[in-house]
């Protein structure tokens, strides 16, 4: 608020009664309720439509009842990583009086194994009405995005969305930790956040998205199973699920921070541990763009 961010705090509550029951779903097993943060910063008088960044915060990830094996689970408490990137990138603009209009909404969620967990082969019903047929507890991130993507066109009927996760293993299989997977509905997008990656070493690889990976989410029960084929291409079907809740003409772009928001060593831009990857490609981003 000091900075001069318009902050809103949606409880469960009012997730449950506006119907984010995806987002809620990954929650049930937990004793600490989700919460959806907006955070608005507008320093220009042109009437123009907002950038909106999203974020994953996971606060913590058991996988549900999918459990992780042990060593999977020590470090994520880092699950949250593509919400502290938005909030950290919020309050950079604002701090350095960004003349622009950016929302950041963010969805903290705890997944844990409890006996009101949310189960393999249940069916959930999104903000969107579209329906997802579990079959991984573990995939849990991409259906909070699902709802907070969807609650960000509706709300605020966006310029560009740029959604940030840590999302799969997959990604970090496929990049390491030098590069983060890209995933976009849009060429200029792409371009854009890829060229503010090379400025600020943020760097981004794009990843294709096809239908032929697209129909390895198609469902016998309901509108989309959480999961592609188990072993094939994992970043870029959870890219995928996440393209389902994006409007046919609203640019998008997914960002897979997995294997880039923390590291076991010092790097030239950060001690060990957090990384905070991102935020400087989203104020670059900005500032190139959408700025003025």
């Amino acid at each position: 608020k000091k900075a001069g961010v318009k902050l809103r705090v949606l409880d469960d509550k009012t997730l449950k009664k506006i119907g984010m029951g995806a987002l809620l779903a990954v929650g049930r097993g937990s004793s600490h309720p989700p919460r959806v943060v907006i955070m608005e910063y507008k320093n220009t008088r042109k009437k123009t439509q907002p950038v909106v960044f999203v974020g994953k915060g996971v606060t913590f990830d058991s996988g549900g009842l999918s459990l992780k094996p042990g060593p999977s689970m020590i470090d994520m408490k880092f699950d949250m990583q593509g919400a502290s990137t938005v909030v950290g990138a919020i309050y950079a603009l604002a701090k350095r009086k960004a003349k622009a209009h950016v929302i950041g909404i963010v969805g903290f969620v705890e997944n844990m194994p409890d006996g009101n967990a949310f189960r393999v082969s249940d069916i959930i019903t999104s903000l969107s009405g579209q329906t997802v047929e579990i079959q991984n507890t573990d995939a849990e991130g991409r259906l909070v995005l699902a709802d907070l993507i969807h609650y960000a066109q509706d709300k605020f009927k966006p310029k560009v969305i740029v959604d940030l996760a840590t999302l799969t293993g997959a990604c970090v299989v496929s990049l390491g930790c030098e590069y983060a997977a890209l995933f976009t509905n849009n060429e200029t997008l792409s371009k854009q956040l890829n060229d503010a990656g090379q400025k600020t070493g943020d760097r981004v690889w794009r990843l294709p998205l096809d239908d032929a990976y697209d129909r390895q989410l198609e469902s016998a029960y309901a509108d989309m199973r959480n999961i592609g084929n188990t072993g094939e291409a994992g970043a870029i079907t959870a890219a995928h699920f996440i393209m389902r809740f994006v409007d046919e003409k609203q640019a998008w772009a997914h960002i897979d921070i997995a294997g880039t928001a923390n590291s076991a060593r010092e790097t030239p831009l950060s001690p060990k541990g957090a990384t905070a990857f991102g935020v400087r490609l989203l104020d670059r981003f900005i500032a190139d763009y959408h700025e003025g």
